[in-house]
């Protein structure tokens, strides 16, 4: 793997990990694809680093089960601005 990846995934990683970050707000604060901070995150950094992954790893977990009730009070706001 190239260093500037490794590298890129480390830092991506990070920020996820220390925002609690989603991979769309990661990948506009960084200016990349949602498909490459999730390769990064998921796949390329573990061969790097298996720790920060498994970190990673566990806040896109709570992200991704959370996200239908995010998507819910988004369109709740929604309508009721709309009234």
């Amino acid at each position: 793997m190239k260093e500037y990846i490794a590298q890129r995934a480390t830092t991506i990683a990070a920020y996820i990990i220390e925002n609690n970050a989603t991979v769309r707000q990661a990948a506009k604060v960084f200016g990349a694809s949602k498909s490459t901070v999730h390769q990064d995150v998921v796949h390329r950094l573990v061969l790097v680093n298996p720790g920060l992954a498994r970190e990673a790893r566990k806040v896109l977990d709570v992200n991704k089960s959370e996200r239908h009730i995010r998507g819910g009070l988004a369109t709740r706001e929604k309508y009721r601005h709309k009234m």
